[in-house]
Formats: C-alpha cells, structure tokens, sequence
C-alpha cells in the first residue's frame, strides 16, 4: 500500500478535523503502509455563521464543496457527519463506509455548579433541539447559537448578554474533543429515549464516487454492519416526512439479535405540540419509512404542513 496515497476531504473546524484523522488512523490500521492527505474546505454552512440553518437552506450547506471536489477528482473521500448529509447524494456519489458510530446523545452545558431546572436562556441552533427544549422549560428563552463546538460550549461562560444558561450539544463531539474533561464546566447526557436524537447523531459518512473500486474496496475494511443498518433506517425515515434543518423531527434506531427498535418524532418548533412512536420489527430502511407514516397519520403531516405553509 506504500504507493498509494488517499486524499481526504475535510471542513477546517477542530471537530471535522478529529473525524478525518480518525478515519485516517483507521484505514492505516486496516491497510498498513497506505498513506493521506487531508484537503481542508471552507462550507457554506462555515462561513454563514450569523443565521440560523433553517433560514439557509437546511442540509447540504456543510457538503456540497467537497462532493463538488470528489465529483472534479481532487479529493478520493470526503469524510461528514452524517447528520449533516442530505438523504439524497447527488449522481456519481455513495456513501461507502459509516464507521462505529459513537454516542448518540445530546447533552446540556452548563457552568459547573449551576442548576438546570429553570434556566432562563438555552442556546441552540437546532429547530429540534429547541422544540424539546420548549417543551421541557416552557419558560425559557431559546436563544439561537452557532459556530464551532468550543465556541457554542463558552457561551455558558461568558458575560451578560451573550451568556446562556444552557447549550445543548452532542454528546459525541463533546468528547471527541476531549471538552468532558474540563472541570469549569457540567455536562449531563440526556436519554434518548424521551430526549430524541438527531437521525444519524454520532455517526460518520465516508463518501467517494460510486465507481471508484480502488478506494470502495480500501474503505470496506472500516464499515460497521449494526451502525449502517440503523443509520439507514433513521436516513428513510427522515426521507418519508421529507425531514431537514427546517423541521424539528429526530430518531435513533438499535439493532439487538437481529430486531431493530427505531423510536422518532415530529415537533413543533415552538414545543406546542409533538408526536412519537416506536417501532419494532426486521432490521432495515423499511422500518423507518413506517415509522414516518406513523407519525404522520398521528398528526405530524398536519405540524409539517403548517411549518411550510
């Protein structure tokens, strides 16, 4: 493998840059001697930084300029969260490994000491995030923060007015970055089964062009069967209630010998109203596309048509 060097597509941001060594590191266990070079791209979704996601477009704004590069052939592989994937990849694109997926939990951030029961200001971006924030502290204000996970961690430290009491994050880039270890800071994991994830929260997407055996065949040695198969059922059922960053909706599918249990739901943005469900049944993407019907005949399709209106 010494002749070959993959190049990796990654965003510049610290979290983006742990998952493409990450990858990195593996695919160097798997292939000993194979060599990379990481490819640093600035996203539309970097450099808009002062508008929520919902009002820019939604998904796709954190893709699109490394799957340009895959498509041009300047990088092989392009490593994303896969939360932040659209459901559909453009022509020429597939996603050819999905790692072991971390934790799939959010987490809220606070001063260490503080208390969580009323706090006055949650910070977060996330439509879904903020609908079940809504609806677990009707009080408080939702106050919307972007930029890199360090950034959006120090705003429970910071001064009046850019302080918040709360941000809520995902667990798994928390401690990919080591952030847990910090003793001027709380960190309380939230259970997913009544705090829903993000459909794909803690799980990496290696994309590359479909016909690139070479690279197809490199990546297959670090795929985790159990962690693609409930991806993909949570990816159909945010694809059935056409899901993005402009809907607050979240799922979390587990696979235990051989039955998959995938729990979701569809929110108001304002945490008025909310459906959930939970579905059982043979592992695979058609378990979610009946869980979003579900939801949708429960009440969801009415809460989504009311958001588009």
């Amino acid at each position: 493998m010494t002749d070959i060097t993959l190049k990796i597509g990654t965003r510049g941001s610290a979290l983006a840059l742990w998952q493409a060594d990450h990858v990195a590191a593996e695919l160097a266990e798997a292939h000993p001697g194979l060599k990379t070079e990481k490819i640093l791209f600035k996203t539309a979704g970097d450099r808009f930084l002062d508008r929520p996601l919902s009002e820019l477009g939604g998904k796709g704004l954190f893709t699109k300029e490394l799957e340009e590069s895959l498509l041009s052939g300047e990088i092989d592989l392009a490593v994303h969260s896969l939360k932040d994937m659209p459901t559909a990849l453009p022509e020429g694109l597939v996603i050819a490994a999905v790692p072991v997926r971390a934790d799939v939990r959010d987490c809220l951030v606070t001063r260490a000491g503080a208390d969580v029961d009323a706090p006055a200001i949650v910070g977060t971006a996330s439509l879904r995030r903020a609908c079940l924030a809504r609806r677990r502290w009707p009080g408080a204000h939702i106050e919307a923060i972007r930029g890199n996970v360090g950034t959006r961690v120090d705003r429970v430290l910071a001064e009046p007015p850019r302080k918040c009491d709360v941000v809520v994050l995902a667990m798994a880039g928390l401690m990919r970055l080591e952030i847990t270890k910090r003793d001027d800071l709380e960190f309380r994991p939230l259970n997913p089964e009544h705090w829903i994830p993000a459909v794909s929260q803690g799980a990496l997407a290696i994309e590359t062009r479909a016909g690139d055996t070479r690279v197809l065949e490199l990546l297959g040695a670090i795929h985790h069967a159990d962690t693609a198969m409930c991806v993909t059922a949570e990816r159909a059922f945010l694809r059935g209630v056409e899901g993005d960053c402009r809907v607050p909706v979240g799922a979390h599918a587990t696979v235990d010998q051989g039955t998959m249990r995938i729990r979701g739901f569809i929110g108001a943005p304002d945490g008025s109203a909310m459906v959930s469900d939970t579905v059982m049944g043979e592992p695979g993407p058609a378990l979610g596309e009946l869980l979003a019907q579900r939801l949708l005949d429960a009440g969801g399709r009415e809460m989504l048509r009311a958001l588009r209106g």
